[in-house]
């Protein structure tokens, strides 16, 4: 083989490995983004700002529950309740709040699906175990922010949301499901959901 082909052909590889690192990630977000949007835990759509709660059920039996999962977790997941969302902020922020959990261990993961970067968390280990609520704003929210609340700047509009409630054994599904319920989220505008208890 000719130098002048060695060198096309390094360089049409060394272009290929590039553009596979660079959208590999974007065509699994897609992917991603479209398992919550349109399938969530099998229950059916999960629409965008809004936090959905695995069902007791599939939580119970997860290869079994009617429709099973097609969210690309890690997983069976024995130990935690699973929560998911996909918020779009360009229309202006998100209002989330956590309840009071005692000595539950939970979390709230945000995250920068672009970069699959965990910009921040909610919970036991970041925040405590008190209720409160958090204003997740895009990056140019300039607005003024709710009393009582604390600002989470996301680098960019779209975010993904994961939550997570620890259950100690299969008689606590009930009482952790309760609280996984509990962690909402919704546009500050439209005023506190119906059903969600007041911080």
């Amino acid at each position: 083989m000719k130098l002048e082909h060695l060198i096309v052909f390094g360089s049409v590889m060394v272009t290929a490995w590039f553009l596979a690192l660079y959208f590999w990630p974007r065509v699994l977000l897609s992917v991603f983004k479209r398992a919550i949007l349109a399938k969530g835990f099998g229950d059916g759509p999960v629409p965008v700002n809004t936090l959905y709660v695995q069902s007791e059920r599939s939580f119970a039996d997860p290869v079994g529950a009617i429709g099973g999962s097609t969210l690309a977790t890690t997983g069976v997941n024995r130990d935690t309740l699973m929560s998911a969302g996909w918020l779009d902020l360009r229309k202006g922020p998100q209002l989330l709040h956590v309840p009071a959990a005692g000595d539950r261990y939970y979390s709230v993961q945000l995250t920068d699906p672009f970069t699959n970067t965990n910009f921040a968390y909610v919970g036991t280990r970041t925040t405590g175990n008190q209720a409160g609520d958090y204003l997740i704003t895009g990056p140019r929210w300039a607005g003024r922010l709710p009393s009582g609340t604390t600002r989470i700047s996301s680098p960019r509009n779209s975010v993904l949301v994961f939550g997570r409630v620890l259950v100690y054994s299969d008689s606590d599904v009930p009482l952790a499901h309760d609280v996984a319920k509990q962690i909402r989220i919704w546009a500050p505008q439209r005023g506190r959901p119906s059903g969600s208890t007041p911080p």
